[in-house]
């Protein structure tokens, strides 16, 4: 039995959910996101607390009994609280800053890399080394931080490059002189 897929999901106050056939849509204070699911896995709304049910113990519904969970509870946080992801730009001159909605990076090369959020994330620069991106769907925002990492990912000599925020770069040794 899945342990993650029996937990109950608590619904904070000011979120409201429907439930249409296979479509759960997610209302709150942060915004509304809406997603289909697999029709042979029931989701049930008591009161306060919402329920997945799977029909029987098919290799298939296990794996979609935890899975179909963890993607209503997400929802739900990220309606509530929201996602947000911290990245660190950590080399000489490397810094970004914010023009708009855009995000204008300066990381070493010989121009500036510009990057556009898409609908509903947002970017924000507290300050020249340190970049957020917050937003209400999980994946979204991992996938916007992930792409911005992408532009100069941490190299192992010297660590520079943009990095998540705690994130760990093994160091490797380098070249040793005669």
């Amino acid at each position: 039995m899945s342990r993650i897929g029996k937990k109950p999901i608590e619904i904070p106050s000011g979120v409201t959910i429907t439930i249409d056939g296979a479509a759960v849509t997610v209302k709150g204070p942060k915004g509304e996101l809406s997603r289909s699911f697999n029709p042979d896995i029931e989701v049930k709304v008591e009161e306060n607390i919402i329920n997945i049910v799977r029909p029987s113990e098919s290799k298939e519904h296990r794996a979609l009994h935890g899975t179909t969970r963890a993607l209503i509870a997400n929802m739900v946080e990220g309606v509530s609280k929201g996602f947000e992801r911290g990245l660190e730009l950590i080399g000489v001159g490397y810094r970004a800053q914010k023009q708009g909605k855009k995000l204008v990076l300066n990381v070493g090369y010989s121009h500036p890399v510009e990057i556009e959020p898409e609908e509903g994330l947002e970017i924000e620069v507290p300050s020249n080394t340190k970049v957020i991106v917050k937003g209400t769907n999980k994946e979204r925002v991992g996938a916007l931080a992930a792409n911005i990492r992408d532009v100069r990912p941490p190299e192992p000599y010297k660590g520079k490059g943009i990095r998540y925020e705690g994130e760990y770069v093994r160091r490797k040794e380098g070249k040793t002189g005669k």
